[in-house]
């Protein structure tokens, strides 16, 4: 979908302007972290939500915090693992890569949080 794609440009964008204007250190393994969050998010809402889908990003603390908000309030749940189940691993994957992982019911629907490492000792700028 386009608008996953879209939103994956504007976070790397995003990084790469705090990298490149505002000195922050971001590793190649953050950018393509927060991209894939992103995507998996973005697709869960787009698939789920019938309203719109907000994305912010922040730079706090020498993390990227990602922020997706959606229409429904139904928090999400990781599925037990299942070497058989094909599909619906999103959830596992963002928990796996994530320092830190919130959802919240809203108002208007829900906020998912999740914090990624600008550097790890794995990777370099």
């Amino acid at each position: 979908m386009p608008c996953i794609a879209r939103s994956r440009q504007l976070a790397a964008g995003f990084l790469a302007r705090m990298r490149a204007d505002h000195g922050f250190p971001v590793s190649r393994r953050a950018m393509d972290l927060t991209q894939l969050v992103i995507s998996e998010l973005v697709t869960n809402s787009l698939k789920y939500a019938p309203g719109p889908v907000l994305v912010n990003l922040r730079i706090t603390g020498g993390a990227i915090e990602v922020v997706v908000r959606d229409s429904v309030p139904d928090l999400p749940r990781a599925h037990p693992a299942d070497a058989g189940r094909v599909g619906q691993h999103g959830l596992e994957i963002v928990l796996a890569v994530a320092q830190r992982f919130e959802a919240r019911q809203e108002a208007s629907g829900k906020s998912i949080t999740v914090t990624i490492a600008l550097l790890d000792d794995l990777s370099s700028t």
